[in-house]
């Protein structure tokens, strides 16, 4: 009888675990999917973010020349480079979870009035993630995107400014909560997409950033410790990218 109570009891314990978990797991998809929903409307509602960054927001009467970080959150979240504001006026003008395309159409908005010397660019990733919700358009997203970049490089020529065109930083390992809307074929795309930003190094008003070899430290990820989530990076992520930033941008804003 002892026995057969104690087997009982371990298979309720059994099942108030499972259900808390089950529960636990269930709570977890139900913030995710509020998450993306609420995004999903803000951009039906801002389409090309415009409101975070107001025309006139942030600006700085300055002799120094202008340095501006511009694309999706990846440039959003970049810290700026220690010791570049002695020598530069900083803004950033990144939005979270922007599309090449609305990077492209929100230009217009946030950087001309800057009168930026040098647009550091970092943008892509959030066309190359949707490949797997739309395999029937895949060469379509991954052409779209590059000419979105090409598109953003001649509007900063036209406002006199050098690009430090940035590759697509890689990803972190694929956690178990993306992987039914992930893909290899991004992780090919963002690849293939870098190999056109590598061609732009030949052109007089463009510089490039490889950034693959400093997050992945040989391998095919980025290092885990300069990442925060399968597409962010930490504070130790950008200070490695600002160690190979900050003389490029030092050659640059002195004429070498």
């Amino acid at each position: 009888m002892l026995k057969s109570n104690r087997l009982l009891l371990f298979l309720v314990v059994c099942l108030c675990g499972t259900t808390l978990l089950g529960l636990g797991a269930a709570y977890s998809q139900y913030r995710l999917l509020n998450v993306y929903y609420k995004d999903l409307n803000d951009v039906r509602l801002n389409p090309l973010g415009v409101r975070y960054h107001p025309w006139k927001s942030e600006l700085i009467e300055s002799d120094k020349p202008v340095v501006v970080f511009y694309g999706d959150s990846r440039a959003f979240q970049w810290t700026t480079p220690s010791g570049l504001a002695e020598f530069a006026t900083v803004y950033n003008r990144g939005v979270g979870s922007e599309t090449s395309v609305q990077s492209k159409e929100r230009f217009a908005y946030h950087v001309p009035q800057l009168q930026p010397d040098v647009i550091v660019l970092q943008i892509g990733i959030n066309d190359l993630k949707t490949l797997p919700l739309f395999p029937d358009a895949q060469d379509v997203i991954i052409q779209n995107t590059k000419n979105n970049i090409d598109t953003l490089i001649e509007k900063a020529q036209a406002e006199g400014a050098h690009v430090v065109l940035t590759t697509i930083f890689p990803v972190a390992e694929v956690p178990l909560s993306r992987r039914l809307v992930w893909s290899k074929d991004i992780e090919t795309a963002i690849a293939d997409v870098n190999a056109h930003i590598a061609a732009k190094q030949s052109m007089d008003t463009v510089s490039v950033l490889e950034t693959v070899q400093i997050l992945t430290n040989g391998s095919s990820k980025v290092d885990p410790s300069y990442s925060v989530d399968l597409l962010h990076l930490n504070a130790a992520g950008y200070a490695a990218l600002n160690t190979e930033l900050m003389p490029l941008l030092e050659a640059l804003l002195s004429g070498g």
